[in-house]
Parts: structure tokens; sequence; C-alpha cells
């Protein structure tokens, strides 16, 4: 994978990581596949398990993301 791709994609991570700080949370990088455009992230700390995890990903983290980022086109939490 281009290391610009992966460098990207944690910038666009830094950048909402200080709002789900806020809430006790965090998000971490796990792997990126430009052949489909997956991006794999770990949800941390209050955002592991929360029933709103699945919409602060999507909503959230995936729009900042693939807006900064184009190449990702799926955000997946492992």
């Amino acid at each position: 994978m281009p290391k610009d791709i992966e460098k990207k994609i944690k910038e666009a991570l830094d950048e909402v990581r200080p709002h789900l700080q806020m809430d006790g949370g965090d998000v971490e990088f796990v792997s990126f596949d430009p052949s489909s455009g997956e991006l794999k992230v770990r949800l941390q700390g209050a955002c592991h398990g929360c029933p709103m995890s699945a919409m602060t990903l999507q909503n959230g983290i995936g729009m900042v993301v693939k807006e900064k980022v184009p190449e990702v086109k799926e955000l997946i939490a492992v």
C-alpha cells in the first residue's frame, strides 16, 4: 500500500479523534486494502461496544475519512 494513502488516512483519523476522546473513546488504524478500498479500524474505550458505535463509524468517522481520502470506499470495525 502506498505510504501516502496510509498517512492521509491516519491524518483524517487524527482529525476525528478529539471528538471521540471527549466521550471516552478512540479509534485505531488497523489496515487498508487499496484494491477493495476497505479500511479496517478498531474502536476503543467507550466506543468499543457502544450501541451508537455503528452510527459513529459510518456517519462520523466514515464521512471525514472518505472526504479526505477518496480511495477509502468502506469502513469496517474489527
